[in-house]
């Protein structure tokens, strides 16, 4: 019995397939997940984000491979060639690689040679040799000689029947299937320097030097890795193989594919027991291995390492967004932006406290105008004239002086009673140059806007990271190698998530935030801001009803996740979906108060039974879920916000010491490791074996981007930008694990990131082979998450 997609996807995901089947319903109806996880609880019995994210993922390979089944059963049918047995077969396939595995001896290609050889009739000589291999091959080729069907002599009878044969067995589906999967788990990976390219001290090749000679098996590969050599092949400084079995333990050499091609030869029933024709077969076994089916394992094998490698990286660049999305707001406090520059001066941007621009200019504090004390006091005036709390500082070039400056101020002023936070510099340039700035801010200049994200990127880091591509925040792993479709699918999964589980202020919202509210595109979006701009703010959710184009679906999916605040209805500012508001109602009813009363009343809302509001309509959870909100109406699930101090006098990688203990942030976390700013414009990397003295699987599970942490110096390498960390602060001074110069462990290269002002580190060209798991200890915890914006570029996509 063939199983359901509902029914298969519940088998993976551990769930009902009734849910799944829910789940399902309300996807192709145009919910969104946010909606569905958030407000039809009942209906998916409480599967949540995580889950249907998968389940839509899953959904999707599923209906597609569906659709590839239907369009190859009725290619087969158009040939005649589909009896019971093979609908059976591609029915029963289960992934899209066996599917095409049994479709290839049917799929219509170019004339091969062994299609010609069957036009020459040579086809009952290729059976006859597999057949009846106690024949002399030539005798019984002799009888198919016919040079009017190009057949000259008996040994080219042979060689048409060789490639019938090879076909044969290079197309046999269950065979390939074998094969691919013993290569897969005993195969390996290698690389080579390509000649001439072998200077491992400078130029471009330099990144690629720990995989001049290189070896290790496809399971083993991590992403970062496996994307580093791809990235190194591309650039034409190595050379990849792919090899069907990895070096014995007690070998020195690579044994031979002997063991494949005896798979293939008991596949077909070819031995040698010293019959005429046993050695013309083995030769064409042979044949079949070495030029047809080795080559097309290794082009599946280098599809299924680059999937296998990009989903990782996918995943990482997702948490890594998400955990910035999510870092601590500042909240609404007037902030000063500065946009650092030497030669072009340092960009200047106050913004209060609902992000709206109320002073700008631009200073020359530093070389070569060094107009130091004339900047101080421009700042001075613009703190004190618009009350500002927060000094945000941009930490591209010339940041620490900047810093520095900053600080002077905070010293010199003690009563304007200001904080300064470094604050990442990443998209912003982008962000200055669109269309959306341009539009935002019309009269400002593109270097100004930089200054201006910079400061509302402290006060609120999701609402003004959603104007920016999330490709050029600049937190994953090779994204410029990643396929555009999978990782702009996952990242926007993502956004969308984190704006919905956050909510958005209606009346506040650019447009780029509103377009990633559940139901909401970028037109509705943009509807919404003209009909706020042209009719004032709005003062219920109904009256978003009035809004061009937003009809009762979007209504329904957008409502409860948009806020507005000091409306006619208190309700409109919480979570609580209006098709929910006759639940409050007759809470507020039992407790004889009224719904701004009821509302963070802890011990009223505890007073109420969930139990005796639920309804066909509403059950337990979606009541639970409004107890909940009305105990804490509006609560934000973003962290508190906090900042990270740098070490004074610590400003360059010159300036670091083996053994000296720092505060930084974390702004990026690889598969190999975490990096941190430790305020000298270039990260430090803490390799995953320098992170614990238990075994760290993943490096998320110690820190996460925007945590402020306190690492040690491990080792500095000034002519390569290389600055290696430990979260072991008793660690004794020494080189770590993940740079020993013997290559042991190879850490990621630091390296600088392409593109405007981006810097950072890592491009994780350089992954460990041989990590070991540290001693035994307790897992260092990380200080808490870190100021709000704490985005470094990490330049992994470089």
């Amino acid at each position: 019995m063939t199983t359901s997609i509902e029914g298969r996807i519940a088998g993976e995901l551990g769930v009902r397939e009734r849910q799944v089947k829910a789940a399902v319903e309300l996807l192709d109806g145009g919910s969104t997940v946010p909606f569905i996880a958030r407000y039809r609880k009942e209906a998916t019995e409480m599967l949540d984000d995580a889950q249907l994210r998968t389940l839509e993922e899953r959904l999707r390979y599923l209906r597609e491979l569906e659709e590839r089944r239907t369009a190859i059963l009725e290619s087969v049918r158009e040939q005649g060639k589909l009896d019971e047995a093979l609908e059976a077969q591609i029915r029963a396939a289960d992934t899209k690689s066996r599917l095409e595995d049994i479709y290839l001896p049917f799929k219509p290609k170019r004339r091969t040679k062994a299609q010609i050889a069957r036009e020459a009739g040579l086809e009952p000589l290729a059976d006859d040799r597999l057949n009846n291999p106690s024949v002399d091959p030539l005798t019984a080729a002799a009888a198919f000689v016919d040079t009017d069907k190009g057949v000259a002599d008996a040994a080219a009878a042979l060689d048409g029947a060789r490639a019938i044969l090879t076909e044969r067995f290079s197309e046999d589906a269950d065979l390939i299937g074998e094969l691919r999967e013993r290569m897969w788990t005993r195969g390996r990976l290698t690389a080579k320097v390509r000649e001439g390219k072998g200077n491992a001290t400078e130029g471009p090749a330099a990144k690629f030097a720990d995989y001049f000679d290189f070896a290790e098996a496809f399971t083993a590969l991590p992403s970062h890795r496996m994307l580093a050599l791809f990235r190194g092949e591309k650039e034409e400084v190595l050379d990849l193989s792919l090899e069907p079995e990895a070096a014995d333990a007690d070998a020195d050499a690579l044994p031979g594919p002997s063991a494949y091609e005896n798979m293939v030869a008991r596949r077909f029933g070819v031995a040698d027991r010293g019959r005429p024709g046993d050695k013309w077969l083995g030769d064409t076994v042979r044949w079949a291995w070495r030029t047809r089916i080795l080559v097309h394992l290794g082009i599946d094998l280098r599809l299924r390492l680059r999937t296998a490698a990009e989903d990782e990286a996918v995943r990482v660049f997702a948490s890594n967004l998400r955990d910035l999305l999510l870092a601590a707001p500042a909240g609404t406090r007037a902030t000063l932006g500065l946009d650092p520059g030497f030669r072009t001066g340092v960009k200047v941007a106050v913004v209060d406290a609902t992000g709206k621009v109320v002073g700008i200019d631009t200073i020359y504090p530093h070389v070569p105008a060094n107009k130091w004390d004339e900047s101080l006091a421009k700042l001075a005036r613009l703190c004190a004239e618009h009350s500002v709390d927060l000094i945000a500082i941009g930490n591209g070039t010339a940041s620490r002086e900047t810093d520095k400056l900053a600080g002077e101020l905070i010293t010199k002023h003690p009563e304007l009673k200001l904080t300064k936070v470094m604050v990442s510099e990443a998209g912003a340039s982008v962000y200055s140059a669109s269309a959306f700035a341009s539009q935002e801010l019309p009269d400002l200049d593109v270097s100004i806007r930089g200054a201006v994200s910079i400061a509302r990127r402290l006060q609120d880091p999701l609402a003004e990271l959603v104007k920016i591509d999330p490709k050029s925040i600049g937190v994953g792993q090779y994204q410029h190698d990643l396929s555009e479709v999978k990782l702009s699918r996952s990242l926007d999964a993502v956004v969308e998530d984190c704006v919905n589980g956050v909510g958005v202020d209606v009346n506040t919202a650019s447009a780029p935030l509103l377009s990633r509210v559940s139901g909401i595109g970028a037109g509705l979006a943009e509807n919404i801001v003209a009909h706020r701009d042209s009719n004032g703010p709005f003062r219920s959710r109904r009256a978003l009803k009035d809004v061009a184009r937003l009809g009762p679906k979007a209504y329904e999916q957008c409502a409860g996740f948009l806020r507005i605040r000091d409306g006619d209805d208190p309700l409109d500012a919480s979570s609580v979906h209006p098709e929910a508001y006759p639940v409050v109602r007759a809470m507020v009813k039992t407790t004889g108060s009224e719904v701004a009363a009821l509302m963070g009343n802890a011990a009223a809302v505890r007073s109420l039974r969930p139990a005796d509001f639920v309804s066909d309509a509403f059950g337990l959870p979606t009541v639970t879920d409004i107890l909940r909100e009305l105990e804490k109406p509006g609560r934000d699930p973003r962290p508190a916000f906090k900042t990270a101090t740098f070490k004074d006098g610590v400003e360059k990688i010159g300036d670091l010491t083996t053994g000296m203990v720092l505060e930084g942030v974390v702004t990026n976390v690889a598969a190999f490791g975490a990096f941190v700013d430790v305020g000298v414009h270039q990260d430090g990397l803490v390799h995953v074996s320098a992170m614990s003295r238990t075994f760290v699987k993943d490096p998320r599970d110690v820190v996460k981007p925007g945590d402020v942490v306190r690492v040690k110096v491990r080792e500095v390498d000034i002519p390569r930008k290389r600055i290696s960390l430990t979260l072991r602060l008793d660690d004794e001074e020494q080189p770590p694990a993940g740079g020993a110069s013997d290559g042991s462990d190879r850490a990621p290269q630091q390296r600088r990131g392409g593109g405007g002002k981006q810097r950072g580190s890592g491009g994780g060209d350089r992954g460990g082979a041989k990590r070991q798991p540290p001693a035994k200890s307790a897992k260092p915890a990380p200080t808490n998450s870190a100021m709000a914006d704490a985005l470094r570029r990490a330049g992994l996509g470089g």
